[in-house]
């Protein structure tokens, strides 16, 4: 009965060593940079000023095996033997944001950037929380300029979509894209100068 109940368990382990899993995490250290890079071109954000870190919880520690009276692992040998037949596969992938399809699209907001420049400081054009750009108040603007202002915010709305779908899509994983925008929309409040206008997560427009 040992043998056939040995047999089995070496059996498991055998087809479990087979069917390796690869983890692909998701690099958010790196999103972060490149996020931060690219928003500093679009800005004309000064070389050597760094911007503002992003807020990130402390990790928490593991907590620590429990050991047994005579100071060794409580861990059965079969369990210690399926960790050496299967090691689980991670991997954390480098990002990859340097296409010719984002760096078109990156010179394309850097252009509609500094024609939005004086909406965003007069308060007129505000940053989202969905990584776009909106109108807050159109009657601000000169009405021969209306369908000018609306053209350059759907523009660079257009272009920051594409941006977010295309890091996505050149690094393998569409499933991506919502994290992506995500960075990006917290990074284009955090490097914004002072006094543009954002909205926070409940969609209540603050100032800077």
């Amino acid at each position: 009965m040992r043998h056939w109940r040995f047999t089995g368990i070496l059996l498991t382990a055998l087809v479990m060593a087979a069917c390796v899993t690869i983890n692909v995490y998701f690099p958010a250290a790196q999103a972060q940079q490149a996020a931060d890079r690219i928003i500093r071109d679009v800005y004309g954000t000064p070389k050597g000023k760094a911007p503002p870190p992003a807020e990130s919880a402390p990790a928490k520690p593991a907590p620590a095996p429990k050991a047994s009276p005579q100071g060794r692992l409580e861990r059965p040998v079969w369990v210690a033997g399926l960790e050496w037949l299967v090691t689980p596969a991670q991997a954390a992938p480098n990002l990859s944001v340097n296409t010719p399809t984002v760096r078109r699209l990156e010179a394309s907001m850097k252009q509609l950037h500094a024609r939005l420049v004086p909406y965003f400081r007069s308060g007129i054009v505000g940053l989202t929380a969905d990584g776009r750009i909106q109108i807050r108040d159109l009657n601000a603007v000169p009405l021969e300029k209306r369908h000018f202002v609306r053209r350059l915010v759907s523009e660079q709305n257009h272009a920051r979509d594409a941006l977010y779908h295309e890091i996505a899509r050149v690094n393998g994983h569409p499933d991506w894209e919502p994290k992506i925008r995500a960075i990006f929309a917290r990074r284009w409040i955090d490097n914004a100068p002072a006094g543009w206008w954002y909205q926070d997560k409940s969609g209540k427009w603050r100032r800077k």
